[in-house]
């Protein structure tokens, strides 16, 4: 099939607002729906294809934007149309559909490659153009599969947009579902909600609201099982972050008697998260919509590392002492 969800085995991964317990909705995308029930906790199974929820509005819709992801295991060059969702109304109608740009190439060259992304240049989008969405909403990815590409460098996904919608645009910092789909179309299909943030238009000095508490799943799979990360809320933190890790050790302890006791300890390690970006890496824009970058700035060797720790010191149960650090703050470090 032309269809590149039908190429791989792909993942969905899809964005959603929960509806009332019990509510079933279907993000219809092409050829592609969306059928998600928010009714079950954990995993969700996807059933039969159903209608549009959302309506077209005004022009936020799927453009094709061709990203080159290696080679395949007989050497040639592997493309994937990945998609991209246009904020504003074009001035004037794009075709979705070019006799040259293929949703997944495997059998052409680099300079077929390059000339294939050059036919997308064109059509920018113009300054005070009408916007796509209504205020308080923007137009963002509402149905994204991941596909599971076997290169020669390896095993690698890729986020594929199938089309685009008017999503609300939260003003707090919220945890958002993010429903991911494993294994479409076979027996393990199962749809997790891994979770997302916000992303709030206002910034409490440098706070961004980012993820702080995680979760697992375990999702069944051709090779047995596998575990995934869920995201379970967010705050407004700094870019660089400290967020919670407990973990459990045995200690032996002595008691007013003098009697040995074997007692469970809990340590908070704590883990850093975040990035250490330092302004706009775009050193020179197109002249022309501006969105585009011409000229990148090198990558600052800069990091999110541990920056204050405690170190806790106890007896095992193997009666050795063991030492645990434990990070208490993280800051960026060259």
């Amino acid at each position: 099939m032309n269809d590149i969800c039908h190429v791989m085995l792909p993942l969905l991964f899809s964005f959603a607002l929960i509806p009332e317990s019990g509510k079933r909705i279907t993000l219809g995308i092409g050829s592609r729906p969306c059928q998600l029930d928010l009714a079950s906790a954990g995993a969700i199974s996807r059933e039969g294809e159903q209608g549009n929820l959302f309506e077209e509005r005004g022009c936020c819709q799927r453009q094709r934007h061709f990203l080159h992801v290696g080679r395949d295991v007989s050497g040639s060059p592997v493309s994937v149309d990945v998609g991209k969702c246009r904020s504003t109304c074009p001035s004037q109608p794009i075709s979705s559909h070019h006799p040259g740009l293929l949703g997944l190439s495997r059998r052409t060259s680099m300079l077929d490659f390059l000339r294939s992304k050059k036919l997308q240049v064109g059509h920018p989008e113009v300054p005070g153009a009408p916007r796509s969405c209504p205020p308080g909403s923007r137009c963002e990815p509402a149905c994204i599969h991941v596909e599971r590409l076997l290169l020669l460098e390896g095993d690698r996904e890729v986020e594929v947009v199938d089309g685009c919608h008017c999503s609300a645009w939260p003003k707090e910092c919220l945890r958002l579902p993010a429903l991911k789909t494993f294994f479409p179309d076979s027996p393990w299909e199962v749809t997790v909600d891994v979770g997302r943030c916000s992303e709030p238009t206002y910034s409490a000095g440098s706070l961004f609201c980012m993820p702080t508490k995680f979760s697992t799943a375990l999702v069944k799979n051709p090779r047995g099982g596998e575990v995934v990360q869920t995201l379970e809320s967010c705050e407004m933190k700094e870019k660089c972050y400290r967020v919670s890790q407990v973990e459990y050790y045995y200690e032996i302890v002595h008691s007013s008697t003098g009697h040995r006791e074997k007692r469970l300890k809990e340590i908070d390690v704590g883990r850093c998260l975040g990035s250490c970006s330092s302004g706009d890496p775009c050193l020179l824009r197109e002249s022309q919509g501006g969105e585009k970058c011409l000229v990148w700035a090198e990558a600052a060797s800069s990091h999110c590392a541990p920056h204050r720790y405690d170190v806790h010191m106890f007896r095992s149960h193997r009666d050795r002492i063991r030492t645990v650090v434990a990070i208490q703050q993280c800051k960026c470090r060259g």
